[in-house]
């Protein structure tokens, strides 16, 4: 089992950190990768491999934007968080168009979803 992923983000990727020992989670940055499912895997893998050990835990979003690709891999991230115990969500949005997706990620999902405007 993988400890914890570290990307450094991209002009297409965001940056993803995931690390259960410290307690961060946050994916920040663009996402526009070629294959978003693809790249969106891993997160997706480590949330199930790690869900009987994390509880009570926040995911900081900080997408400063989101093609439709990610959003549909974004959605599975989120849709595996819901079988983590008092998993929370913090969107964190730099436009109408990053706030208004948050909202709808917020109607899709079953998880507590703090909705927050970032700063630059």
């Amino acid at each position: 089992m993988v400890e914890i992923i570290s990307l450094e983000g991209t002009e297409d990727t965001p940056k993803i950190l995931l690390d259960a020992k410290r307690g961060v989670f946050e994916i920040s940055g663009r996402s526009l990768p070629e294959d978003a499912m693809d790249f969106y895997e891993p997160v997706v893998e480590w949330f199930e491999s790690h869900r009987g050990s994390l509880k009570d835990i926040k995911v900081h979003f900080k997408l400063e934007y989101i093609n439709s690709a990610s959003t549909k891999a974004c959605v599975d991230v989120l849709k595996t968080l819901e079988s983590i115990p008092q998993a929370q969500v913090i969107w964190v949005y730099f436009d109408e168009d990053i706030e208004d997706l948050g909202k709808q990620f917020a109607r899709l999902v079953k998880l507590p979803f703090e909705i927050t405007r970032g700063e630059y």
